[in-house]
């Protein structure tokens, strides 16, 4: 595997997980509204607690 190829392998996977993030915190802020507790919201997306209080 090339340099290139090694370069856009890279730039793919950090494209993809930003991509989760922003769904994961999509989801939470849904949850939120929703008014579930911070300990499902984190369960369920991933987030830390500090990332759903700054929702």
């Amino acid at each position: 595997m090339g340099i290139e190829e090694l370069l856009l392998e890279r730039a793919e996977k950090k494209g993809r997980n930003e991509g989760r993030k922003e769904e994961a915190v999509a989801i939470a802020r849904e949850m939120k509204k929703e008014g579930l507790p911070v300990a499902q919201i984190k369960k369920f997306t991933g987030l830390s607690v500090e990332e759903i209080e700054k929702l």
